[in-house]
């Protein structure tokens, strides 16, 4: 364990280039086992077992994961001052993973009850909840890596404690055959891999605060309430249209929706790329009050992002068949033409998760901002047009309803946060000019 520690904490001798390398292989290694896994599960159990592992790996899991997260992870790496420790974050954590676990729990019981999930489906599924849920629980001393200027700490362990935990899934999958003890399995190894790749690390920080402040945990979860709520409604606005398919279509039909829904991981993958290394520079410009620079990196970061979101969706237009495709072929006989007829679907899909991408930008922005209370307003906005609209969609137009109503949100969210985006970044300007600051 200690040899293991050393490695992990050796940095080289430029540590910005490690953060940017050990980032990008650990955002890119987590965004392929969200590609990857729902692919390979179909092709081994078949499209029924397939659809209810997606939903419950990428969407109800997802949800619980996002409980757990309490979306506090923006608010711990951009607290500059330590406002609040390290032993603070982790208790708060503590309590949000039970809280997860116990939502995850009650919601199979209901839907079980009700008729509407049969308890092998509830078996897999709370088996995934859980497996998420660690994975919630680890981010905690992920954040605070990066928030103690290790990024690269925070991208070895996204590395390596993916890769193992997908590793043994995989390897169980297929020697047995077996979803629900492949499941198993994997939430045995998420665990270990907190051990291996979170624990001895954070221990050899020096820098780390472990006390608890005295009632810091209720203050936490006052400053984090919007976030966490935003956080929640964000997913299931995300996630609006798959939650459809399974109350309104087949277990198949999610599987496949979540194989066209694969590159929103991907463009989500750059996104951070770009996103997450500036963001400790665009907080110390805004607490710097540097109002016009900041506004000028955050132009520019945009912009990378719709070029790349341009290219994306042309290259989904030119090559789109032939990847569905090849995705066919992969899958076996029996699946020609499952995934082409979805073509038109994939593309909006594509388009849609570039308007996702600049629309966490714009979220990154407004926490930095502390605008709790505006990124609450649009997101219970968009997850009320979400209620409203997901369900009609799919019932009316199936697969390639449920890709309009994704993009239609995503659309929603950019112009939501950019709206309250210039306007706070206007009034603290405005306000400082007032009072003698500087701009520049």
């Amino acid at each position: 364990m200690k040899n293991l520690t050393k490695h992990l904490l050796y940095k080289g001798t430029d540590i910005g280039r490690q953060n940017v390398v050990w980032n990008i292989a650990g955002s890119f290694v987590y965004a392929l086992a969200s590609m990857v896994l729902s692919f390979l599960v179909i092709r081994v159990v078949g499209d029924g077992q397939g659809g209810i592992f997606s939903f419950g790996f990428s969407t109800l899991g997802q949800q619980m994961f996002i409980v757990a997260y309490f979306g506090i992870r923006p608010f711990q790496i951009t607290d500059g001052t330590g406002e609040y420790s390290f032993g603070d974050y982790l208790e708060h954590r503590n309590i949000t993973c039970i809280m997860a676990l116990v939502a995850g729990a009650v919601f199979l019981t209901f839907m079980h009850g009700v008729g509407r999930y049969p308890a092998d489906k509830c078996m897999i599924l709370i088996l995934l909840v859980i497996y998420k849920v660690i994975d919630g629980y680890a981010d905690v001393y992920e954040s605070e890596f990066q928030r103690q200027g290790s990024l690269y700490l925070t991208g070895k362990s996204n590395f390596f404690r993916t890769l193992f935990s997908v590793s043994v899934f995989l390897v169980t999958l297929a020697a047995f055959e077996h979803l629900l003890f492949s499941c198993l399995a994997a939430v045995a190894a998420q665990a270990a891999g907190i051990a291996l790749f979170n624990l001895d690390v954070i221990h050899a920080l020096p820098s780390v605060d472990w006390n608890k402040g005295e009632r810091k945990t209720g203050r936490l979860f006052k400053s984090t309430l919007f976030l966490f709520i935003s956080a929640f409604l964000d997913f299931y606005v995300f996630s609006a249209a798959k939650y459809a398919i399974d109350a309104r279509m087949n277990d198949a039909a999610s599987g496949y929706f979540n194989l066209i829904f694969m590159p929103t991981s991907v463009i989500y993958m750059v996104a951070n790329f770009v996103i997450r290394p500036f963001l400790t520079r665009l907080t110390d410009l805004w607490t710097g009050r540097d109002y016009d620079c900041f506004k000028k990196e955050l132009m520019r970061i945009g912009a990378i992002i719709l070029g790349l979101t341009v290219l994306a969706v042309g290259a989904t237009a030119v090559l789109g068949k032939w990847v569905l495709s090849v995705m066919e072929m992969i899958l076996g006989s029996g699946y020609e033409g499952r995934l082409v007829s979805y073509y038109g679907a994939f593309i909006i899909i594509v388009l849609g998760g570039g308007f996702y991408a600049l629309a966490n930008l714009m979220y990154y922005a407004l926490v930095i901002m502390r605008r709790q209370k505006a990124i609450f307003t649009v997101y219970l906005a968009a997850a009320a047009a979400a209620a409203v609209s997901s369900g009609f969609l799919v019932s009316k137009f199936g697969i390639n309803g449920a890709a309009g109503c994704y993009l239609l949100l995503m659309i929603g969210l950019v112009i939501g946060f950019g709206l309250y985006t210039a306007g706070a970044y206007q009034s603290e300007k405005k306000e400082n000019a007032g009072n003698g600051g500087s701009n520049t």
